[in-house]
């Protein structure tokens, strides 16, 4: 593994980040009544796209938009404009992963021509209000305005087909109606709703969510740990594993995703309730076992659309062995177009041979945050995601002599979220998973945030019931 080229600077990153950052300045006060400064920020973008096939509608656009005469068509290629950008900072971040683990990348599938497109009048809609939001800008919100968005998502849910666009707009509607009135807003989460926006626009498009159809695989499946991610309403837990195909084809890193709504009071271990009883995977991965998969369906992008009745507990399967014999030949998979963002990089790696420093081991190197460190080269360790629903600790982290996590970009570096460490304890190595109560548990602690979860979600079930019989 290339660790010298964690710290080396990406070619033309901080320009397109920066041409990204001053066109969010733009949405801040919004495009009805632009100043020299969002003028400013049009022209910025427009330039960083000048030698692309978008160069004369983008250009056109920011014209129109610096002279407040935006419409929907300047809105959607400011949009688009502003995905390109962000798509060829992760193309660079994911070329730079592939030249640190030296693993090869899957080919992108071409999406099969759909028939039909669903929706196009409420896309329509959904459409005209980002629009509105982007015309008053974040500090021109007010609760009417974010109010247009009900009735487009209630207009898009009956669709099973629209109900990606609908998440994305209820979710996007509720964060800003959170934040009302923008005026009296002390900070703005301005990369984060330029996210929202730009995304949600272009999904408005016809032909936005089309991909190619999944795939079946059959073969081994053989799980690397579980990334977890918790909300005060749900949780969804996301494992990363590696396909070893029946027929003999090279192998390829895979991920199977399960969520579940889940009330406030249930955290900790208790999350593996909800989870473990919609797959089967969970229990495999905490009893250590690979799954035989036969004729799953596999999108182009790795993710397993899982079904219980099409899989089997295998073998014992350790993923620190997975990781030292197979992760290094298995590909990569590919990102959607849409989909690439600098956030969605979290790529399996194995580390070994490093030191540790910082908070959990020495109360703070440099900057206080815990990194990795070889032979000079720093990798900062995100122990922020470490999950509560699991043995796995800060500490076992920085005492650790090999780990296995997930390589991400987060403010400007990559840093590792760790899902799995092997540590020595009484002269032994023990190996720390994140997802080792995943399948239940029998340690004393995770038990008892077992139980504690029984018996809150055995009193919110009776008091449903009540409120359902009277």
């Amino acid at each position: 593994m290339r660790t010298d080229l964690f710290t080396d600077p990406v070619d033309g990153l901080d320009e397109a980040l920066t041409a990204v950052d001053a066109f969010d300045r733009v949405l801040v006060s919004g495009l009805l009544r632009p100043q020299p400064a969002q003028a400013a920020g049009l022209a910025a973008l427009a330039t960083a796209v000048a030698g692309t096939p978008l160069a004369v509608t983008v250009a056109e656009a920011a014209d129109k938009a610096a002279a407040g005469a935006a419409g929907e068509d300047h809105c959607v290629a400011l949009a688009a404009a502003r995905t390109a950008l962000m798509g060829s900072v992760h193309d660079a971040l994911t070329d730079r992963v592939a030249d640190i683990t030296g693993r090869p990348r899957a080919e992108r599938n071409t999406p099969d021509t759909a028939a039909d497109e669903p929706g196009a009048n409420v896309l329509a809609a959904a459409r005209a209000w980002l629009c509105d939001l982007a015309r008053a800008g974040w500090q021109g919100i007010d609760h009417e305005l974010v109010a247009g968005a009900a009735p487009v998502v209630s207009a898009m849910l009956p669709d099973p087909r629209l109900r990606r666009q609908a998440t994305l707009l209820d979710g996007f509607a509720a964060e800003l109606a959170a934040s009302c009135p923008g005026a009296t807003l002390d900070r703005v989460p301005v990369r984060r709703w330029a996210d929202l926006w730009t995304r949600a626009m272009l999904l408005t498009l016809p032909g936005a969510t089309r991909t190619p159809d999944p795939s079946l695989a059959t073969g081994r499946l053989l799980p690397l740990g579980v990334d977890v991610q918790e909300h005060a309403t749900a949780v969804q837990a996301q494992v990363h594993a590696v396909f070893e195909p029946a027929d003999g084809t090279e192998p390829r890193l895979v991920r199977a995703a399960v969520s579940a709504p889940k009330p406030d009071t249930v955290v900790g271990a208790g999350l593996w309730q909800l989870l473990r009883p919609r797959m089967s995977l969970l229990a495999a991965v905490g009893e250590g076992r690979a799954m035989d998969l036969d004729a799953m369906p596999v999108t182009a992008e790795g993710d397993l659309v899982w079904d219980d009745e099409r899989a089997r507990t295998g073998e014992p399967a350790d993923p620190f062995a997975t990781a030292r014999v197979i992760l290094s030949t298995a590909t990569d998979p590919v990102t959607t177009p849409l989909d690439r963002h600098p956030a969605r990089i979290a790529v399996p790696v194995f580390l070994e041979g490093y030191a540790a420093e910082g908070e959990a081991e020495d109360g703070g190197g440099d900057d206080g945050q815990l990194a990795f460190t070889f032979a000079g080269h720093r990798l900062a360790v995100d122990t922020d995601r470490i999950p509560a629903a699991g043995p796995l600790t800060p500490e076992a982290v920085a005492v650790s002599g090999a780990c296995l996590g997930l390589l991400r970009w987060d403010a400007g570096v990559f840093v590792l979220q760790p899902l799995a460490v092997e540590t020595t304890v009484r002269k032994k190595t023990v190996a720390v998973h994140a997802g080792a109560w995943a399948g239940g548990t029998t340690d004393k602690v995770g038990a008892r945030a077992e139980k504690a979860a029984t018996d809150s979600v055995a009193v919110l079930r009776e008091r449903a019931g009540k409120l359902l019989r009277t």
